[in-house]
């Protein structure tokens, strides 16, 4: 017989967790005691709870682990929340372990007590609180085993406190048999079968690849069946990486910030193969126009997923790399030259380039990154570096590019990099961020010093949230309102000399990573890029942060308004 806590410790280490992001409090303080005397488990400590759930989520994006989290009750587990819903959207898999009150107390308002169940069924995979003792290494096995399979998500498991401390047995389950939970595990050969028969007879035919190629590490196939078939490729945000973007047939991404090549090709396709994406509104413009001459094969591990959005003509709920597989099996080169010389024509035609703007852009940054350093790890933040980063990042293979592409989620960016270095101690990673996202978790810079992690931060300062500001722009008449990040209420709005007018832009960033004791520069011109990534290069005991000031109102180009169809582009905003 063993505490809860003693069978918990047990159940991460059959689990194969090297490495749990974790904060303590009350109602977690006996699980992390048992914690304590062990050391095949490496408890991380961030500075809050958002940015460590987003440093599991980065850590299980970049390795292929399942990310695992230990917080408090109350405040503790409710400051997941927004890192479970960025997980969910994502399909990253994590196990988010939560104290919670004694169950005598529960549901009398006690003390740092909140139903998180209730508070995250919606958000993720599965919730459940432990309720018996003997219940706890069966629920704590299901718990990994619903998060890494299927559609990959977060688990929430709500231990509470007397639980964590009752005597019971020390045995843990081997196997799981969840009644109504059996993840699809192969592929329904005949629906592979319509679907090469489909595009045999294509004229234009087309590959939308999605983050399930990612997930199910599938990239070395999906090139061979590029290469195989003729077809070309192009990617959602999230699916950037499933094949090379340096190789001839890749378009770019689709969608609001997509290439012209990659929404043209979708608008003139005939048959259109979407391999693991939901095919969410950012992509698809206006539905009732969306590929609507085109056939559509959809390919995804949830079978929820398929005709959510679009309606498609093949179903087929598989694995992606399993699909793949299959796909290639049956395949055969097509007949497609003219198509492929269209779209590639639209390629050369209409490539996505910052020329308009002089001095230091955020081209000319990542295009730094590319030409410098092989395969590095590149998180990125949400607004307008996130959409630069997903233009001109070049990424060759999967579990490079970490983002948050379903919700959106400002804050990420640098927590998601400290995670990814953890658990790639030998990789290059770079977190690229906005000036304002990169406020939402800078206390991180602690966390960093702390562990000794030389991640690089780049920062994109134009001194507003350039995202909306960007909409605010080109639909609302220039009117930024709580967009420009020095306004306060005496500015003048029509002042044409910000530096006169304005308040003085706060923090000092280089100051702000030079009080952790981390590195920081500033830089504004293209030819201090080298000076300043070798500085960042040179320290091995933390971060360093780059400051790169660009233009303030530079935009991400092309655009497709709310509303519109993929072919209706901005094309120079």
């Amino acid at each position: 017989m063993i505490k809860g806590t003693e069978l918990f410790v047990k159940a991460l280490k059959e689990e194969g967790v090297d490495t749990l992001f974790g904060y303590p409090g009350g109602q977690a303080i006996d699980l992390f005691d048992a914690l304590y005397d062990q050391d095949d488990i490496e408890v991380i400590l961030p500075r809050h709870e958002q940015a460590l759930i987003h440093a599991a989520d980065g850590y299980a994006r970049s390795t292929g682990k399942t990310g695992v989290c230990l917080v408090t009750s109350g405040p503790g587990a409710t400051n997941l929340v927004t890192g479970i819903a960025t997980a969910n959207y994502d399909s990253v898999p994590l196990v988010c372990f939560t104290g919670q009150v004694p169950l005598n107390l529960m549901g009398n308002d006690a003390f740092q007590e909140v139903d998180i169940v209730g508070i995250t069924n919606s958000i993720c995979k599965y919730s459940v609180t432990v309720r018996k003792r003997e219940d706890l290494g069966r629920i704590i096995k299901e718990a990994f085993y619903i998060a890494r399979t299927g559609r990959p998500g977060p688990v929430v498991v709500d231990i509470p406190k007397d639980i964590q401390v009752a005597m019971g047995s020390e045995e843990y389950p081997e196997e799981v048999n969840i009644r109504g939970y059996k993840p699809s595990e192969g592929v329904h050969v005949g629906q592979i079968k319509k679907a090469v028969s489909m595009m045999k007879r294509a004229k234009k035919p087309l590959f939308l690849l999605g983050g399930g190629v990612n997930l199910s590490g599938a990239n070395e196939q999906m090139k061979e069946l590029v290469e195989m078939t003729g077809i070309p490729a192009i990617t959602t945000i999230m699916g950037k990486g499933a094949i090379s973007s340096k190789h001839r047939l890749y378009l770019g991404n689709i969608g609001i910030h997509g290439s012209y090549a990659a929404n043209h090709a979708v608008s003139e396709c005939d048959l259109l193969i979407s391999i693991g994406t939901r095919f969410n509104d950012r992509i698809t413009g206006k539905i009732s126009e969306f590929a609507k001459d085109a056939k559509i094969v959809h390919i995804d591990i949830d079978s929820a997923s398929i005709s959510k959005n679009i309606v498609v003509d093949i179903p087929i709920v598989a694995d992606a790399k399993l699909a793949i597989e299959k796909l290639i099996e049956y395949g055969a080169p097509l007949k497609i030259e003219k198509w492929v010389e269209q779209t590639l024509e639209w390629k050369e035609k209409y490539p996505i380039n910052m020329d308009k703007y002089e001095g230091l852009t955020p081209e000319k940054v990542i295009k730094y990154i590319n030409d410098n350093f092989e395969k590095p790890i590149v998180s990125t933040d949400v607004g307008q570096n996130q959409l630069w980063t997903t233009q001109f990042f070049d990424i060759e293979t999967n579990r490079q590019l970490l983002t948050s592409g379903g919700l959106g989620t400002m804050g990420y960016g640098f927590p998601a990099a400290i995670g990814a270095k953890i658990g790639n101690p030998e990789r290059l990673v770079i977190a690229i961020s906005g000036d304002g996202g990169m406020q939402m978790n800078i206390q991180e810079f602690a966390t960093a010093m702390v562990y000794e992690l030389p991640v690089i931060v780049v920062v994109f300062n134009n001194g507003y949230l350039g995202n909306v500001r960007q909409w605010q722009q080109l639909f609302f008449n220039k009117r930024y309102s709580s967009t420009c990040l020095t306004y306060r209420k005496s500015c003048n709005r029509d002042c044409m000399n910000k530096d006169k007018c304005c308040p003085k832009y706060i923090p000092d960033f280089v100051k702000l990573a030079e009080s952790y004791e981390a590195r920081g520069i500033r830089i504004t011109k293209e030819e201090e890029l080298k000076k300043a990534f070798d500085y960042a290069l040179e320290f091995k005991k933390g971060p360093t942060l780059i400051e790169c000031v660009i233009e303030r109102e530079a935009n991400v180009s092309p655009m497709v308004p709310t509303g519109k169809t993929l072919a209706d582009m901005i094309m120079d905003c």
